[in-house]
C-alpha cells in the first residue's frame, strides 16, 4: 500500500509544526520509527506496522483497541514525515493455532469439543455462516475494522504458511534450532521443557496441531522427525509448505523477520514474550520491531478479557451504549 492508497491526510504547515512539537504518545512512538529508518543503511521502501490477532474466540474491544492504537502511531508517523514514506498496516490472524478450549459464548459447544487441537481454520463454524470457526472470527474482525474505516491488509496464518511465504524463514529456524531452544527452555516450566519445540507439526493422520518432542532434524531435507502420538510411528515432515506452524514466541519472531515488521504494540502481559521473540528474530537475521506495551482491558472481576474465555465486551455490544467516537 502506498501513501496514495491510504486515507489521504492533509498536512498543513500548522499541522506539521504542531506534530513536530507534540509530546502526545503516538508522536513519541512515531519518532522511534523515524529514528529507526534514520539508522538504516538505505531509505526503506516502506514501513510496516503490524497487529496480531488470535481468532480462538469472538473479537472483543481489546482487539479493536490494538488496531486503533497502532493506527494512531501510523498516522502520527505519516504526519511527521510528510507522508513521504509508504506505510502498510498488516492485521495478522493466527488462525492456524489449535483450538485449546471451546469458548463459553458460542453455540454448538458440544460439537466443537470434538475438534480440540485442530487448526481454527479446520474447526467447523458453530454459527453455520462460514467454512470454519477461524473464518467466522476473521470475518467478524474485518467487518468491524471496515465499519470504522481502517486502512489495513489482512493476512491469514493458514494461507501464509501453506502458500510458502514463511518457508525461507522456517528453514532458517531449522538451522538455528539449537540456539532457539537455548533461548526458550530457561523460560519454561520443567515439565514443558520435555516436549517443547519451536515447531508444531500438523499430524498427517488427524490434522491436529501437535506439541511433541522433535527427535531429529534433517537440514538437507528441510524436515523434522517426531513420533506421531496416534500411530506411535516415526514421521519425517517438511517444515515448509504448511507441514508445521511455529510455537507462539518463535512464530512471532518468524513473522517479524519474514514480513519486515517495523512496529508492533502489545499488552503489558507480553513484555517477557517480546524480549524472547526479539532474540529469536535476530537469530533469523531480522531486526526486531519498535513497540510499546499498553494496559489491558479487564472484566468485572479484574481478570484479563480473553477471546477463548468469552469474557470480553464486543464492539457490537459497546456500540449499543456509546457512539463510534
Amino acid at each position: 500500500m502506498s501513501p496514495s492508497d491510504a486515507t489521504p491526510i492533509e498536512i498543513t504547515p500548522e499541522l506539521a509544526d504542531s506534530a513536530q512539537r507534540s509530546k502526545a504518545w503516538p508522536f513519541e512512538e512515531a519518532r522511534k520509527i523515524v529514528a529507526r529508518i534514520g539508522r538504516a543503511p538505505a531509505p526503506p521502501a516502506e514501513v510496516v506496522f503490524e497487529t496480531g490477532y488470535g481468532p480462538s474466540g469472538l473479537p472483543h474491544i481489546g482487539t479493536f483497541g490494538e488496531v486503533a492504537r497502532t493506527t494512531m502511531v501510523r498516522t502520527a508517523f505519516r504526519v511527521l514525515t510528510g507522508d513521504a514514506v509508504p506505510t502498510r498496516l498488516i492485521c495478522f490472524s493466527d488462525d492456524m493455532d489449535g483450538l485449546r478450549k471451546v469458548p463459553d459464548n458460542v453455540p454448538n459447544r458440544e460439537m466443537m469439543t470434538g475438534y480440540l487441537d485442530q487448526p481454527l481454520t479446520s474447526v467447523p463454524d458453530p454459527f453455520g455462516d462460514h467454512d470454519s470457526f477461524g473464518a467466522h472470527n476473521n470475518a467478524r474482525l474485518r467487518r468491524f475494522l471496515d465499519r470504522f474505516g481502517f486502512d489495513y491488509e489482512f493476512q491469514s496464518a493458514t494461507e501464509t504458511y501453506r502458500a510458502g511465504r514463511f518457508d525461507a524463514m522456517l528453514l532458517k529456524m531449522l538451522e538455528a534450532y539449537d540456539e532457539v531452544m537455548a533461548i526458550m527452555l530457561p523460560s519454561l516450566r520443567e515439565e514443558r521443557r520435555e516436549t517443547y519445540s519451536p515447531f508444531l507439526p500438523l499430524s498427517p493422520t488427524t490434522g491436529a496441531v501437535l506439541q511433541v518432542p522433535i527427535l531429529e532434524r534433517k537440514l538437507d531435507a528441510g524436515a523434522i522427525v517426531y513420533r506421531d502420538p496416534e500411530t506411535d510411528k516415526l514421521v519425517e515432515q517438511p517444515v515448509t509448505g504448511g507441514g508445521v506452524k511455529c510455537q507462539w514466541k518463535a512464530d512471532w519472531a518468524l513473522r517479524w523477520a519474514a514480513l519486515g515488521v517495523d512496529y508492533e504494540m502489545s499488552g503489558k502481559d507480553l513484555i517477557d514474550s517480546v524480549r524472547l521473540s526479539n532474540r529469536i528474530c535476530k537469530l533469523l537475521g531480522g531486526e526486531p520491531p519498535e513497540g510499546f506495551n499498553y494496559e489491558l482491558f479487564l472484566d468485572e472481576t479484574g481478570q484479563k478479557i480473553s477471546k477463548s474465555k468469552g469474557n470480553g465486551l464486543t464492539i457490537e455490544e459497546w456500540l449499543t451504549y456509546a457512539s463510534p467516537e
